[in-house]
């Protein structure tokens, strides 16, 4: 098999997933936007999945996304947590942003972003460090700056399932949040959760986007 065929194949079972996962909770697959991630791996797999019409793409880290982003004409989500010095790059490419948690970098945006982009705010579920999120006390503050943008649009919020935690308690308590959420930002209806171990349970919970990349394109390895 070569891998046209292979990510073909891995491709359209997660999308028989996706569909199977939506039908249990009344939803419709085409209510949720698949976002293949494909960091670590090459611009030749962007080709691939571009050719099998894939639209979505997702990236944590700038410094790869960075060249493929510019080789492949997509809509290019920035994922990965940020960091103040990549912020440049990262808005010269990225078309929407997953991972804001700090007001900080937000306001960096605003003065150095010279396109629109559209914005999730990363709620952490667990308060570990080093996964990125804010803490819910803190999100309403950032949640309403994006929203004064005249530029950006703020559209929803974004969250990883915590380790040690069965994603769908984790999701169920990510759903609970938006529903608090959109009362004070009725725009933000969007959900960013669920990756390839857990995106049925975040579909089952109500997510709008999903970052699936091993499930289609294989196991990674990691460089750097």
């Amino acid at each position: 098999m070569n891998r046209l065929e292979e990510i073909s194949n891995n491709l359209e079972i997660v999308k028989q997933r996706i569909s199977a996962a939506a039908g249990r909770v009344n939803r419709k697959a085409e209510d949720v936007t698949l976002i293949v991630v494909t960091k670590t791996f090459p611009l030749s797999d962007v080709e691939i999945l571009r050719s099998l019409s894939v639209t979505n793409f997702g990236e944590n880290r700038d410094s790869e996304a960075v060249t493929k982003a510019f080789d492949v004409a997509a809509t290019w989500h920035f994922q990965g947590q940020i960091q103040s010095n990549k912020l440049k790059s990262i808005t010269s490419w990225a078309d929407v942003i997953h991972s804001l948690d700090e007001i900080k970098h937000f306001e960096m945006i605003e003065k150095i972003a010279k396109r629109p982009l559209k914005i999730f705010c990363q709620v952490s579920l667990d308060r570990a460090e080093g996964r990125g999120g804010i803490n819910l006390d803190e999100l309403y503050s950032l949640a309403n700056r994006v929203q004064e943008s005249n530029l950006h649009e703020l559209a929803g919020l974004m969250a990883v399932a915590p380790l040690g935690i069965e994603p769908a308690h984790a999701f169920e308590q990510l759903a609970q949040i938006h529903q608090e959420f959109v009362k004070h930002f009725p725009n933000a209806v969007q959900l960013s959760a669920g990756m390839s171990n857990d995106f049925e349970a975040a579909i089952a919970h109500g997510a709008t986007h999903i970052r699936v990349g091993s499930s289609i394109l294989g196991s990674r390895t990691f460089t750097g």
